[in-house]
């Protein structure tokens, strides 16, 4: 017996619709449900359904949720928030509910694979567990739809776009993963001093330091945690090859001395496994 979770369709999949987009923006804000590509659907007109069915019906009755503009209110709060660390109390706080309540939604929204987690990298297996994990949304179009944001001009230039970007890099890394019968492993860095890493890959003998950057071109300031990292991770690397990879939003791939520079569209033609 198996089982293979099948998330939405990747980078690499969405590729294969004869109308599949082709720029940084349209991609991340249509997102990969594949519906919307196989029948060529608006995506801002399906996920609209999908939300008023699926997100505010099914998963309400399962919750049993009585005040269904509190759900709605937390859905989009927590849109808002991907590519975060989770904060229980500040979500509820903000939604008008209650911790547990809180807690009992994220976890079904994440059963239901509309979000996942990332937890902190520790060597410590058991602090892994009490410290804030990341919060990312599955799908990135999904995430736009939550935020108003209607069309691919307005994720452009949008404050959240580049927490978007990093959640969506974070996602395309764990369909790499899952849609390969591996385990997910994605974690996220953060240093006591102030030094955080968005992404770190457990791939058997490596370990994979992922920065995500929605710039178009590569600055200084995208790789100084990177060049930062061997310092600070040493001896709890446990004897994995430390691999630093930084994926922007530019068009050209880059081979540096301490790392490799990825553009968006090579996301796809990187081995996380």
């Amino acid at each position: 017996m198996a089982l293979l979770n099948l998330l939405p369709l990747s980078l690499e999949e969405v590729r294969r619709f004869p109308e599949a987009p082709v720029d940084l923006w349209t991609t991340v804000w249509t997102g990969g449900y594949p519906r919307i590509h196989d029948r060529s659907l608006r995506a801002s007109d399906w996920l609209g359904d999908y939300t008023a069915t699926y997100l505010q019906r099914d998963v309400q009755q399962v919750l049993r949720v009585s005040h269904l503009d509190a759900f709605t209110a937390f859905l989009q709060l927590t849109a808002g928030r991907t590519a975060q660390e989770r904060n229980l109390v500040a979500l509820g706080a903000d939604a008008g509910v209650t911790h547990p309540t809180v807690r009992a939604w994220l976890s079904v929204l994440e059963a239901s694979f509309v979000l996942f987690k990332a937890p902190p990298w520790i060597p410590n297996v058991r602090k892994r567990a009490v410290e804030a994990p990341k919060l990312h949304f599955v799908d990135s179009g999904l995430a736009c739809h939550l935020l108003g944001i209607r069309d691919p001009d307005q994720l452009r230039v949008h404050p959240l776009r580049g927490a978007i970007f990093e959640s969506w890099v974070a996602s395309e890394i764990l369909k790499a993963r899952v849609h390969r019968g591996a385990p997910a492993d994605v974690f996220h860095l953060r240093e006591v001093r102030g030094v955080e890493v968005d992404l770190v890959v457990e791939a058997g003998r490596r370990l994979i330091a992922v920065e995500a950057k929605s710039g178009g071109t590569v600055a200084s300031d995208f790789v100084r945690a990177l060049d930062r990292l061997p310092a600070m991770v040493g001896k709890a690397a446990l004897g994995r090859e430390l691999v630093r990879r930084l994926v922007y939003g530019g068009e050209e791939p880059q081979r540096r001395t301490s790392l490799d520079v990825i553009p968006w569209h090579a996301v796809q033609d990187v081995d996380w496994v």
